[in-house]
């Protein structure tokens, strides 16, 4: 993923740039970028690696060497960036949100015609910030080019761009899956993938992009719309669940309160269905189960409770070391029990989501090895089948790293992959002997799946303009 902030203004803005930059940290781990523009030095570009340490502590002597009336920051968590361009529309900074699928492709089109070249990173590869600005490039104004490269980039593509005379330019992917937030205060804008950075700054809100829409933003000539927004809007339902902020609005939906209703209505559906153990605490998987689990606590009537705290002052994100066996040592080591809240209780989690359970596993084994006598296991959405081909939120480099994928392979051969909708389905038998089997392998006395119409109806918008793929596979 990841995630962008900027600010044109007519008083220097590089330090609300940097806050509002680093409200997005919890998008990316690899990289962190400012670019400010300054009337008397013009462009100015910073990138630094946040692998193991965070954005703030790598950029907190940046004010003695930028300055600017505006400024583009961004966490990313593939290539460095903001790049600083200089082509046929002057020099720019530009940064990017999304993944090209097809970026080799374009990469070879683009050679095979302009006898150019780019600058290869190690292994030869390209950064893809670079790759959508020659794609710009390619035609004779901003806007023109903005909509060229999404129309040929197979995947997603948000942009923000500095312009050499102070202006900035937006544009939202083309259907829309992330935000793009417009605010306003009395000296200028600023454009946010997270609306909470923007409020906190003290902007208010102007109003979100639609897909596909580009507009310039300057304190001189207000907002100037570039491209209208599409009709299609296909925005991405785990925003809610998952990645996107708590204190968010996203199309006027807060993600915080998105996940009550969510818990709520599992809380509704295992009474329904007879599935409702009897408990002595609901918790969540901490942070993002958190407030999924407090709706379905809120809703069964059983306490809330956190058996065990995260110790995080030092290891903030267990994704953060580069092994795998390196980041499960950093989760055990973060897990601290409280043995008054685990030894003989019957406890019931609930996961923002399982992808591949690696940690989860570990979680369970810990809560045992406490004294648990039961853990209960609820995902906050449905069964994820398909690795993310838009955002690559599942850090899956194949649909057999999913957990249910594999069981599925070994419940049934690859003969169950044709049969994906049962699977997800708790009512089928196939569906039955998912759950059933992931029980076994993680210890769970019991667990569901949240229902893709029950994540619908949490959100509130209509079917049609939520990205669902991860969970049914549809476009």
């Amino acid at each position: 993923m990841g995630g962008f902030f900027g600010i044109t203004s007519t008083k220097d803005c590089l330090l609300d740039v940097f806050f509002g930059t680093d409200y997005h940290s919890h998008l990316g781990t690899a990289r962190g970028g400012l670019a400010a523009y300054d009337p008397e030095i013009g462009l100015q570009r910073k990138i630094h690696s946040i692998t193991n340490a965070p954005f703030r502590t790598k950029f907190e002597t940046i004010f003695d060497e930028m300055s600017g009336i505006a400024a583009i920051g961004c966490i990313s968590d593939t290539d460095p960036q903001p790049m600083l361009i200089r082509s046929n529309h002057g020099t720019y900074a530009i940064c990017t949100i999304g993944i090209i699928n097809n970026a080799e492709a374009l990469i070879d089109q683009y050679l095979s015609f302009s006898h150019g070249h780019f600058d290869a990173m190690t292994g030869g590869r390209v950064n893809t910030v670079e790759l959508v600005a020659a794609l710009i490039d390619q035609k004779s104004s901003f806007a023109e080019g903005i909509r060229f490269a999404q129309s040929v980039i197979d995947g997603t593509c948000s942009i923000l761009i500095l312009k050499e005379n102070g202006h900035l330019i937006a544009a939202r992917d083309k259907v829309g899956r992330i935000p793009v937030i417009i605010g306003k205060n009395d000296d200028g804008y600023s454009v946010t993938f997270e609306s909470f950075a923007s409020l906190k700054l003290g902007y208010e809100m102007a109003r979100e992009l639609g897909p596909g829409e580009i507009v310039e933003l300057s304190p001189e000539d207000g907002i100037r719309q570039l491209n209208p927004p599409g009709k299609e809007m296909k925005m991405c339902a785990f925003l809610w669940s998952y990645y996107g902020y708590p204190t968010s609005n996203y199309e006027g939906i807060n993600v915080e309160a998105m996940r009550y209703r969510n818990g709520e209505i599992m809380a509704e559906h295992d009474r329904e269905a007879g599935n409702a153990p009897d408990l002595d605490y609901v918790s969540g998987v901490p942070d993002s189960g958190t407030p999924h689990a407090i709706g379905y606590a809120n809703k069964s009537s059983f306490p809330f409770a956190r058996p065990y705290i995260k110790y995080t002052p030092t290891w903030s994100r267990s994704f953060t070391p580069q092994k795998q066996s390196d980041r499960a040592k950093v989760a055990r080591m973060k897990q601290v029990p409280i043995h008054e809240l685990i030894e003989g209780k019957k406890l019931l989690f609930v996961d923002d989501s399982i992808v591949r359970g690696t940690q989860l596993k570990e979680t369970v084994d810990f809560l045992y090895s406490n004294g648990a006598k039961e853990v209960h296991m609820r995902s906050a959405c449905p069964p994820i089948m398909y690795g993310c081909k838009y955002l690559n939120f599942s850090r899956s480099t194949n649909d057999l790293e999913l957990i249910t994928r594999r069981t599925i392979l070994e419940l049934e051969g690859t003969e169950g992959f044709n049969h994906i909708d049962e699977y997800s389905d708790g009512t089928t038998e196939r569906g039955k002997a998912l759950r059933k089997s992931i029980c076994d392998k993680f210890g769970f006395a019991s667990l569901e799946f949240q229902s893709l119409g029950g994540v619908i109806k949490s959100i509130g918008l209509p079917p049609d303009q939520l990205c669902t793929y991860c969970w049914n596979g549809k476009e």
